[in-house]
């Protein structure tokens, strides 16, 4: 078996690297030499990725163990424990504290202020005239402005966090001491914001984290901190990736664009297509490590070996999804893992889902004539694609 470099080269305009459907096809488990040490394997098929992303025989937290030497595509691993490099029972115990800021349920009461958000934020693109960028005007300011308001975060401190948080999520993008002193700045942003919300309790997420904490004991300061920044980072870099991304994707895209103008109704099972299609990940990520002897496609994985998945292949796997490279919005079978699978699901899903159905559907209906204006370039060295800038007019 052949052994490959990677990550694999990142094309532009979130186009996926034809090696990984070749793999899919030929070799759904691949031997992979990663940059940073070390060799693993890579799962590209639908079955595979959601084995290893819910079965307990692979562990996040072992990536963490004391002197653990885990092959990586990132120059280095997070020093400090998270509620991402942990297991069951911890995770489950850290997830539960906020798990109901992000129910169906409370989501849907959110949809009204994001509407309001959305509308005010489309009202100040049209009053400026195009060009617009879409990034600026929209995609990034939605999800922060939610998830500043969910937390407790102050919203003017968003020029320091959103530069902290773009480097925190890069692979090649920034130095490797880039990256560090923005994952140690983030985490004395949020370790200062919790020492006045403990002087001044407010209404807020990172309030009830506080209060489990000082009161219940039921997590440490440094799973606070890390906590914090994790809601923080996760709940707006991704959204507000995918709307530029989704925007982009059916401004090039008349017939799918003139479809869900014609029949609104079809935004949520839009969204739903273009979460599946959009290749939002740089790389695999994080790897997962057995603890015991596991079987995959024929491969045997061996207890202390790295598993790397693809979301994005296995949501392109022929043998799950009909015509899988084609974007349709009347797709009846839809199980896509863009969110993840098991313990590790994205616990901010249904909020993701809500401000992408408000804000593409809005923006949609706002401007009907809306179109690109010149060539969209894309971030590179991430682990999240999406546009740097999308410029726009109408």
């Amino acid at each position: 078996m052949e052994t490959r470099a990677y990550p694999f080269a990142e094309l532009d305009h979130l186009q996926i690297n034809p090696v990984y459907f070749e793999l899919q096809r030929d070799e759904p488990v691949a031997r992979v030499r990663l940059p940073y040490g070390g060799e693993g394997w890579l799962a590209t098929r639908y079955e595979d990725v959601k084995t290893v992303l819910a079965d307990p025989r692979f562990s996040r937290a072992a990536v963490m163990e004391p002197g653990a030497d885990v092959p990586r595509t990132l120059p280095t691993m997070p020093t400090e424990t998270n509620i991402l490099s942990m297991d069951p029972p911890d995770h489950t115990r850290l997830r539960k504290l906020v798990a109901k800021g992000f129910t169906a349920r409370r989501t849907e009461q959110l949809r009204e202020r994001a509407q309001e958000i959305v509308d005010g934020l489309l009202d100040a693109m049209r009053e400026q005239g195009p060009p617009a960028d879409l990034v600026e005007a929209l995609a990034m300011p939605l999800p922060i402005t939610i998830i500043c308001e969910m937390l407790g975060v102050p919203f003017d401190d968003r020029g320091q966090f959103r530069a902290w948080s773009e480097a925190a999520v890069a692979i090649t993008a920034f130095t490797h001491e880039e990256i560090l002193k923005a994952n140690e700045a983030l985490r004395g942003y949020i370790g200062e914001l919790v020492a006045r919300k403990r002087a001044e309790p407010t209404d807020d997420m990172l309030s009830v984290l506080i209060a489990a904490r000082d009161n219940e004991d039921r997590l440490s300061e440094e799973e606070l901190v890390s906590f914090g920044v994790t809601l923080l980072v996760a709940g707006h870099e991704t959204t507000a990736n995918q709307i530029g991304n989704f925007a982009f994707h059916l401004l090039r895209m008349p017939d799918r664009l003139a479809e869900l103008r014609a029949d609104p109704s079809l935004v949520p099972a839009a969204i739903e297509e273009l979460l599946r299609f959009t290749a939002l990940g740089g790389s695999a990520g994080f790897p997962r490590i057995a603890t015991a002897e596991v079987e995959l496609s024929g491969v045997t994985i061996k207890p202390g070996e790295a598993v790397f998945v693809n979301n994005v292949t296995a949501n392109r796997d022929p043998e799950v999804f009909a015509n899988p490279h084609e974007v349709d919005f009347h797709r009846e079978h839809n199980p896509h893992i863009m969110f993840g699978h098991g313990a590790h699901h994205c616990i901010g899903a249904p909020l993701a889902r809500m401000e992408l159905q408000v804000a593409i559907g809005t923006l949609l209906e706002r401007f009907p004539s809306l179109e690109l204006d010149g060539d969209v370039t894309f971030k590179k060295g991430r682990l999240i694609r999406g546009p740097q800038a999308l410029p726009v007019r109408w």
